[in-house]
């Protein structure tokens, strides 16, 4: 088979962790598409490959990286196709790449709670460990303010479904969101989330501008006014602090970032707040960011 079959469709996101996995393109684009502070597809129009295109793809694939250990399902929410493509999709990946220890691919409440138990639990036995899951901010004003096309509670449903199906979850949180009036019920809401659902793994980003900031805010639902650097790391501090995490390991290392930690919760969370109390009450001015940054999520 020519490699010249293989032409994926830009761009291509994937989480940081999956720097060296193999990307399988099932869909392009995302169907959702409406988040008010996501540009990653707006430059795509939603499809899903036809399963023929899918397997001849995993055959090229598996010649390329005969040793690929990883792989991540693209491009958006994969749970938004078939049940009976994502399961033989699956199950050709496991015949085709000998080595593989894990598959993972982004996910949403929206889509998962479409799936029964029975369904994940065969689609976790078929192969799929890792789900990511952008939950963005427990609140519902928040959820709201971006279009998120989810509640908290809808969240929460579908992450404890899917751990009951046995698959991990790297769950995503975004620090100033709400902007500065919902900072306070963000914070709060988002770790009573992130209790109720105990992820194996935890990111919090940063909000960012791609095409600048009267861009976004002509996108949201209200009057958004951006948290200052100072700001963002207060609302930071408020999350750990109100987290009760028994076993998460905790990554705030994006290139969005501005103070970068790892480690696990609730094991580091003592030392992250101290480190954060002494940037803060040494911080004599931080300036708002950049309101035209270029940076994608």
């Amino acid at each position: 088979m020519n490699e010249s079959f293989l032409v994926y469709h830009e761009p291509v996101f994937r989480p940081p962790s999956e720097a060296n996995s193999v990307i399988l393109q099932v869909t392009h684009g995302c169907k959702w598409n409406k988040c008010h502070f996501c540009e990653m597809y707006t430059s795509k129009t939603y499809s899903v490959k036809p399963l023929s295109t899918i397997t001849k793809e995993i055959t090229l694939l598996s010649g390329m990286h005969p040793n690929a250990n990883r792989i991540f399902i693209g491009d958006g929410d994969l749970f938004t196709v078939d049940f009976s493509i994502i399961l033989e999709t699956l199950q050709l990946l496991r015949a085709n790449f000998r080595k593989l220890n894990r598959i993972s691919c982004y996910a949403s409440a929206r889509e998962l709670n479409k799936f029964d138990k029975l369904q994940l639990v065969q689609l976790k036995e078929a192969g799929l460990d890792l789900l990511y899951i952008g939950l963005e901010s427990g609140d519902n004003e928040v959820l709201s303010l971006i279009n998120k096309g989810t509640s908290a509670e809808v969240q929460a449903e579908a992450s404890l479904k899917a751990k009951s199906a046995g698959f991990k979850l790297s769950v995503m949180i975004l620090n100033g969101i709400g902007g500065r009036k919902h900072t306070l019920n963000h914070a709060i809401n988002s770790a009573r989330l992130l209790n109720q659902i105990q992820p194996e793994l935890l990111a919090m980003l940063v909000i960012s501008f791609p095409y600048g900031f009267e861009h976004f805010k002509n996108r949201v639902k209200g009057d958004f006014e951006p948290l200052s650097q100072l700001e963002m790391l207060k609302e930071m501090r408020l999350i750990l602090e109100h987290l009760e995490l028994e076993s998460t390991v905790f990554r705030s290392d994006h290139a969005s970032n501005y103070l970068v930690f790892k480690g696990g919760l609730n094991r580091d969370k003592d030392k992250f707040i101290n480190q954060l109390d002494h940037i803060i009450e040494h911080t004599i001015h931080v300036p708002k960011p950049h309101l035209n940054e270029s940076r994608f999520l």
